[in-house]
């Protein structure tokens, strides 16, 4: 990743746990300790039967008997779940910690696991078109992360993200940093690099693309593109009389609807 993020100053502001997120991060923790918990041996034959192989995928190859686990449509699924190595999980998991409950609070959980597995697939097939002979297996969460990424430079582009510049950590804007990490993305892609080194340029383009695309119609209408106002012009924050609220409870709940 050409940048490494720490935190981003945009709260939440529909959601007050992004169950979701988190989920997601627990769920790749999980399945990476399953792949390193059967040593070495176990672990390669993890990789291949439940990762993407787009050769397999295309029907240009396929897997041995004994690396053979589920269907090769599965795999879409399965590879987003999965990670190369401690490094591999944990810049993927962080990138997710910091921009994906912010997408999730805009759309709500249900639509954003839905919005999270299609820019994964989205991402996973644009890898597969560019390479439908490849024999490597693909995994990691990149490819719906990146998608996560496209969604924030849609809805927050003027958020600052800390990031350290050599030792010294600074704000900068999304806008900057997003449109530097695609671009950094098509550079690796249009090198012809493929694969090479471990990277999928092309899932991460696929799922920036996707993910731009598609917060438009999935986050809720009264969310503003562009970092527009909050809340838009013309919507009026209700909140009602101090006697209505009940106890301290209703009233802290109440303050976290701002639109009514």
């Amino acid at each position: 990743m050409p940048f490494l993020p720490i935190f981003d100053n945009y709260p939440r502001i529909l959601l007050r746990y992004p169950w979701v997120t988190w989920g997601v991060i627990v769920t790749c923790v999980l399945v990476f300790l399953q792949q390193v918990g059967g040593g070495r041996g176990r672990y390669e034959e993890i990789i291949y039967g439940f990762g993407f192989i787009p050769a397999v995928f295309g029907g240009a190859a396929e897997l041995p008997p004994q690396l053979y686990e589920i269907p090769s449509a599965l795999t879409l699924v399965t590879s987003m779940f999965m990670h190369g190595g401690w490094g591999h999980l944990l810049g993927n998991m962080l990138y997710l910690w910091i921009f994906g409950d912010n997408i999730e609070d805009s759309m709500g959980h249900g639509r954003f696991i839905i919005f999270y597995l299609i820019c994964g697939l989205v991402a996973t097939l644009a890898h597969f078109v560019a390479l439908p002979d490849s024999t490597i297996p693909t995994i990691g969460a990149s490819g719906a992360i990146s998608g996560v990424l496209g969604a924030y430079l849609v809805l927050h582009p003027r958020a600052k993200i800390l990031v350290p510049i050599i030792i010294i950590p600074l704000f900068l804007p999304a806008y900057l940093l997003l449109a530097g990490w695609i671009a950094f993305q098509v550079f690796s892609a249009s090198l012809g690099q493929g694969d090479a080194g471990g990277v999928a340029w092309w899932a991460h383009i696929g799922g920036f693309v996707a993910g731009m695309i598609l917060v438009v119609p999935f986050r809720y209408k009264t969310v503003p593109l562009f970092g527009g106002e909050t809340p838009p012009k013309g919507l009026v924050i209700k909140r009602p009389p101090p006697s209505e609220t009940g106890s301290p409870r209703s009233k802290k709940r109440s303050r976290r609807r701002p639109w009514g």
